[in-house]
């Protein structure tokens, strides 16, 4: 059974090998050395071997004879071979000795055919290249004369069309390689010129903004001489277009060649002086820069540094310089350079294709506004001057007019002047304060004299004097009035204009200016010159004269408001009696002022005769009074006659001019005596006069009557009989009572309407008596010489103490 195995194995292991590669044979003949058979497997591989070669032997007969007959088929044919190789061989010599010319020209038309397609290929290539080679030449031409746009154009015709066809030389490959850095270049340059713009720009967009406020000038002037005749006189102002046709718009398609760079063509007007603002700057910088950027795709980054530096500029235009309020031309510069970099900025909005849009310059343009209004409500309001105020005014009229006339909205900028016209009033308030007290200060306060009609006509025109009786009287004669009434309303007239001026080219109706003027006027009358008016009455050294010189210039004054309402209307051309119209309160004003003069009358002479009562030196125990009126009284009343003379003798007429100083001098007379009379009284019952003689009181009542002989005098005109007198009744009845001792009349009548001592007040006459009661008391003690006079000394004292007492029941009677 192993025997079988192993004869089985030895069979698999020599059909292996039999079947394998001699290569891969290794291993099975290492199974065969690694058994215990091999001996075995020998012995049957030579068996196997043996019958190998016999097959061998067997095909090799088969076949043998085949051979042999192919050998001798050969050998036949060799001999046949040769003979075919020598005619062949003399066959070939005879062809190489005839085809040798024939190769020789078959060389030459080969030669001949070559060099045809060399040359085709030649100029087909040539063809291609020259293209290139002439549009690198003409770049080349372009580069250096800095035109970067056709340059530009150039490079990407010659990127995209010309070497493409070209081929792969190497001159193209050396132009290819720099078409990149000609682009940077390029790009590069034309980056650098908007640079050099954008700063030229901002230099000299004070110069642009000049030009074009001029422009604005010279149209408002047409449009104005235009309006003025068409005008009819009212109606609300109509707003102006300013700048019209200033900006021609240009196509923003890309250019050709760099003379279409974007320059305005302004037309041609050889009358206008000014020219337009844009022809003194070259944007050409601009539209190429943006041209070039757009070619290279880089069209938003352009964009983007165009107005990020716009924006910078902008905010450094409206900086203003901390001195600006000092000068207009301060102001002027600023409003130059705001006006000039929104020009350029509407002349790119409208020579562009979406360079800037109009929301970013309506963006850029509210900014502005915003910023220069709060500038100038600042510096304006360190201004003091009214006409640098007037001017500035003008200044930001014709600024708003201008970009108005670039499409901006200016209303905020009007807005602001109407805020600034109460500054400009506070302004003109101060001036005319400081006219007016000057006005005063150098007033003679005495009737204008006037030699000659011119005069007369002079002074007429001035101020709206109409005095018929005046006018009669023969030269030379004097106006009631001082210098102050024409000055001051000249004046008046120049504070109208000076409010009309700032109202000017504001668009505002006729109503609206003659309300703004009539408000302002207002408040020069009842504030400015209403405080210099109670200046120059209350100021030292004031006298009667010329408190009564004020209250003749203040009337006239007050007659001449309905003339200022005219002078208002006629400028305004709105009529005073509308149903809005403001009235003036002159009338109230100069009113007022007259009122204060007149109580400044009455205080004046008040304190002068205070004054003199202060010199009065009674002997208020003296044994009997004197036979004439004291010193004192006789210089008092003296003064008050001087004085009163001033009222009565007034220059001027009579008819019309005298009432008014004749009702003061009335009044005042009136005042003046009442405050004598209360004084006196006051004097003889001061409380440090402890006793009072009968003499004392006789002088005192000789004093009395001398001052109501000088009111029965009537040292004032139009008193209606003894109505002076009732100054003084007060006074009289009580040194009527005791000089008559008649008590039992006061004592039995008091109370009645019909008593004889009716204005005696029971306080009055008991402080009186007291005081007479004490100097009886002291006398008696020093004079006891004489029984008798004792006796009747106590007799009156006993008289004094029933009177005393009857009067303290009788005003205990009346307090109950």
């Amino acid at each position: 059974m192993a025997s079988a195995e192993i004869a089985a194995e030895h069979e698999r292991i020599l059909r292996e090998i039999e079947s394998t590669d001699t290569n891969c044979i290794g291993p099975t003949l290492r199974s065969v050395y690694d058994g215990q058979e091999h001996g075995l497997f020998m012995d049957k591989l030579e068996g196997r071997i043996r019958n190998h070669d016999r097959e061998i032997e067997k095909m090799c007969n088969h076949h043998f004879q085949g051979f042999v007959d192919s050998i001798t088929e050969l050998l036949k044919v060799r001999g046949e071979a040769q003979k075919l190789k020598g005619q062949v061989t003399e066959t070939n010599q005879k062809l190489q000795s005839d085809g040798k010319e024939l190769l020789k020209s078959m060389d030459e038309l080969r030669q001949c055919r070559l060099q045809q397609r060399n040359i085709a290929t030649t100029i087909d290539k040539l063809t291609h290249c020259l293209p290139v080679l002439e549009m690198y030449s003409r770049l080349q031409e372009q580069m250096r004369a800095k035109r970067y746009y056709p340059a530009l154009c150039t490079l990407e015709q010659l990127e995209q069309s010309c070497l493409p066809r070209a081929g792969g030389y190497r001159f193209c490959a050396i132009m290819a390689e720099n078409i990149p850095v000609l682009r940077t270049h390029i790009r590069d340059v034309s980056m650098s010129d908007l640079k050099d713009f954008l700063e030229s720009i901002r230099k000299h967009s004070d110069k642009i903004g000049e030009t074009a406020m001029k422009q604005a000038q010279v149209q408002s002037s047409r449009d104005s001489d235009i309006t003025h005749q068409q005008r009819t006189g009212s109606g609300k102002r109509l707003r102006r277009e300013v700048g019209s046709g200033t900006m021609v718009e240009s196509s923003g398609g890309s250019p050709n060649s760099e003379q279409d760079s974007g320059i305005l063509d302004v037309e041609d007007e050889e009358d206008d002086e000014v020219p337009g603002a844009h022809d003194l700057v070259d944007f050409s910088p601009v539209y190429r820069c943006l041209h070039i950027y757009t070619v290279l795709g880089s069209r938003d980054t352009f964009e983007s540094y165009y107005r990020k530096q716009r924006r910078k500029q902008a905010r450094l235009v409206l900086q203003p310089h901390s001195n600006m309020h000092e000068t207009l031309e301060g102001y002027r510069r600023y409003f130059n350079q705001i006006v000039g970099f929104f020009v350029v900025e509407d002349h790119i909005l409208h020579t562009t294709q979406g360079l800037v849009n109009r929301a970013y310059v309506e963006e850029l343009w509210e900014v502005a506004l915003s910023k220069t209004i709060a500038a100038l409500r600042t510096h304006s309001s360190y201004c003091t001057d009214p006409d640098l105020i007037l001017d500035l005014k003008n200044l930001i009229v014709l600024f708003a007019d201008t970009l108005q006339g670039y499409g901006f909205p200016v209303n905020q900028l009007f807005d602001m002047l109407l805020e600034m016209r109460d500054q400009y009033g506070e302004i003109l308030l101060k001036k005319w304060n400081l006219s007016f007290r000057q006005i005063i200060d150098q007033d003679n306060y005495s009737p204008i004299p006037v030699s000659t009609e011119e005069e007369y006509r002079r002074i007429s025109g001035q101020f709206p004097f109409q005095d018929p009786e005046l006018e009669k009287m023969s030269f030379p004669k004097k106006l009631p009035f001082s210098e102050f009434v024409p000055k001051v309303y000249s004046q008046l007239k120049e504070f109208i204009y000076a409010c009309l001026k700032y109202s000017e080219d504001l668009h505002l109706s006729s109503t609206e200016i003659d309300d703004m003027i009539r408000k302002s006027t207002n408040l020069l009358l009842t504030r400015t010159l209403s405080h210099c008016l109670q200046y120059a009455i209350k100021k030292k050294n004031v006298g009667l004269a010329e408190l009564v010189q004020i209250i003749i210039n203040t009337t006239h004054l007050e007659m001449s408001c309905h003339y200022l309402e005219e002078f208002i209307s006629n400028i305004t051309n709105v009529p005073p009696d509308g149903v809005n119209a403001t009235k003036l309160y002159g009338t109230s004003t100069f009113k007022d002022a007259r009122h204060s003069a007149e109580e400044e009358i009455y205080t004046n002479l008040n304190l002068k005769i205070d004054q003199f009562l202060q010199l009065a030196d009674y002997d208020w125990m003296a044994a009997q009074g004197g036979g004439q009126a004291s010193d004192y009284l006789s210089d008092l009343i003296a003064f008050l006659c001087s004085t009163f003379s001033v009222f009565t003798h007034l220059p001027g007429s009579p008819i019309e001019h005298a009432r008014l100083p004749g009702k003061v001098a009335q009044t005042a007379c009136m005042s003046a005596c009442k405050h004598l009379s209360t004084s006196l009284l006051q004097l003889l019952l001061e409380a440090d006069v402890r006793q009072v003689s009968m003499g004392a009181l006789q002088q005192f009542n000789v004093d009395v009557k001398e001052c109501e002989r000088f009111a029965r005098a009537g040292p004032v005109p139009g008193f209606q009989g003894d109505t002076l007198l009732l100054a003084f009744i007060d006074l009289r009845q009580l040194l009527d009572l005791f000089t008559q001792w008649d008590w039992s009349t006061y004592l039995a009548d008091y109370g009645r309407p019909t008593c004889k001592y009716l204005r005696v007040n029971p306080h009055t006459a008991l402080a009186l008596l007291e005081k007479i009661s004490r100097a009886m008391k002291d006398t008696s003690r020093k004079n006891n010489m004489f029984a008798q006079f004792r006796k009747n000394e106590r007799d009156k004292q006993k008289l004094i103490d029933t009177v005393v007492k009857q009067l303290r029941n009788l005003i205990a009677a009346h307090q109950s």
